[in-house]
């Protein structure tokens, strides 16, 4: 990780001086003086680690599920299919189990849950005990996982990593947007999805390794071994200092003072504590969080917290990451060319998410989210073209063509790329950086919940939508990649260098929520009349 913290540094300091000329494009003050510290670098992307145990996750659980000792042992009739003990009569479904796709799905449902219940942690006891709880459980069900000796074994594992992911998921990301200085918010928040993207490839790496050793036995290291990422980010969540958003929600105005100086890096801090300490009176005043965040005021910022993971899912991209060890084998790789091709595809994710780190501030939110939009669908109408050519509706067995492999895969790491620098950074950016204090919690509740009920539909049924759908599927992912994309041009404001205290700002100013919101003045108003 030392790499990127250097690199991290030398992008930021290149951009600084092009953010001033845009923020007053934008006509918002910079009314916070201050500094890039090293002290706030080194501090966010340790507590982006928190998307390693995230990332992890997702790249082993596919290539786990496609390793033929691990199917032998848990999954016996999948692997006959599979390994044309029983052919198959229909290559789509040759591992149609909604038993195996429990597997992975089942750690979604308790992520949904402790997601929900970490608000309340976070809001209480701060950001930083959410982010210790989550990696206790993280590392209990990855050694439970490993040393797994039968079905429920590996269930509740995955039952305990998805308590951990909640956690990590829920308070990760509003951590560092309060913590960054709003000039780098967008750079600084993305190393979370930076450090996902890291996780997923380590664990094609290690899948691919890790299939030929210790006489099929290897499945268990890949599991087991999730636990090491959780107990650096367990370690270097103790480290950590709170937010000071976050000391003074509880009342430690001294401390939040000293530290804003410290991650500033000047004394001048009055101004942005003032905006801290108001934002937290009116948090203060809120006693039912869930119920504000229903508010009428609020219901911009709400839609975009439901939205964005929703279609962050539905892009189909977990089906390429949870999968693609499977996929590759349904489309006639053989097991380690199909592992193989997962890591190849891996290690795509890791730069493009570094190339959004590099332009976020300086482009924006909204011209990445749509340029990956088209990028994307133009993909998967090549995929679905060539998958159908291959294969047709039959999904008759047969291997490719080595030149059509490669093509295949060529055209699956451009599809990564466009996600990887968009819709998967920033849909973790933009939900933690739009709503006030007094709600973020049970905000970024919210978009973890969609994001977990989202991505266990695309975990539990993705066998079975590929063997009714066939080709298709890819068809019906790319539906939704044509809404996100016009959701995102005409709804979005852009909220690149806006201070979180200021954010409010932007939905009075765009064309439609700004008449949405005076809608809602009138009736707050009518309503004042009608006491008199």
């Amino acid at each position: 990780m030392i790499l990127p913290y250097n690199c991290l540094l030398c992008l930021l300091s290149i951009y600084s001086a092009n953010e001033v000329t845009q923020q007053n494009i934008m006509d918002v003050p910079i009314k916070y003086p201050g500094k890039l510290t090293l002290r706030v670098v080194l501090t966010c992307i340790m507590a982006a680690t928190g998307g390693l145990i995230f990332g992890y996750d997702h790249g082993v659980s596919g290539g786990v599920t496609s390793m033929d000792s691990f199917l032998m042992k848990f999954f016996p009739s999948v692997y006959e299919k599979e390994s044309n003990l029983k052919p198959s009569s229909n290559q789509y479904c040759k591992f149609n189990s909604q038993i195996l796709t429990l597997f992975t799905s089942s750690l979604y449902v308790s992520a949904l849950i402790a997601g929900l219940g970490a608000s309340f942690i976070t809001r209480m006891f701060g950001r930083r005990s959410t982010m210790i709880t989550g990696g206790i459980f993280f590392v209990a069900g990855a050694l439970l996982n490993g040393f797994a000796v039968n079905i429920w074994m590996l269930i509740f594992g995955r039952l305990l990593l998805g308590f951990g992911i909640g956690c990590a998921n829920q308070s990760v990301p509003i951590y560092v947007s309060e913590m960054a200085p709003f000039k780098y918010r967008g750079a600084l928040n993305m190393c979370f999805q930076l450090s996902i993207t890291i996780g997923i490839f380590v664990a094609n790496l290690f899948n691919y390794y890790f299939a030929k050793i210790m006489n099929g036995q290897g499945w268990r290291l890949s599991l087991g071994l999730g636990a090491v990422p959780a107990i650096i980010f367990v370690i270097g969540s103790f480290c950590l200092p709170d937010s000071p958003n976050s000391l003074v929600e509880r009342g430690c105005l001294e401390e939040a003072k000293r530290e804003l100086v410290k991650i500033r890096g000047t004394t001048e801090i009055d101004a942005e504590f003032k905006d801290i300490l108001a934002a937290s009176e009116a948090s203060q005043s809120v006693k039912h969080p869930w119920r504000t965040l229903m508010e009428r005021k609020y219901r911009p910022q709400l839609v975009f917290a439901i939205c964005i993971p929703f279609f962050q899912q539905f892009t189909g991209l977990n089906v390429i990451t949870f999968y693609a060890p499977i996929l590759f084998r349904t489309i006639g790789f053989g097991s380690t060319a199909s592992l193989m091709s997962a890591v190849i595809i891996g290690s795509f994710k890791p730069v493009s998410t570094l190339v959004s780190i590099l332009v976020v501030d300086k482009f924006g939110r909204r011209t990445l989210f749509l340029e990956g939009g088209v990028q994307m669908l133009l993909c998967q109408i090549v995929m679905t073209i060539a998958i159908a050519v291959a294969f047709g509706t039959h999904g008759n067995p047969g291997t490719l063509p080595k030149w059509y492999a490669i093509v295949v895969v060529g055209i699956i790491c451009v599809y990564v790329s466009g996600y990887a620098w968009s819709w998967g950074p920033l849909g973790w950016l933009v939900p933690s950086e739009i709503f006030p204090l007094e709600i973020r919690p049970a905000a970024q509740s919210i978009t973890v919940a969609v994001n977990m009920i989202s991505t266990f539909f695309i975990a539990q049924f993705f066998t079975l939508m590929l063997c009714h759908m066939k080709f298709g599927l890819f068809i019906f992912f790319g539906f939704f990649v044509v809404i996100m994309t016009i959701f995102i041009y005409k709804l979005f404001p852009e909220t690149k260098g806006i201070p979180l205290e200021e954010m409010s700002t932007i939905w009075q100013k765009h064309p439609i929520w700004s008449k949405f919101l005076e809608s809602d003045s009138t009736i707050q108003n009518d309503k004042a009349n009608s006491k008199c």
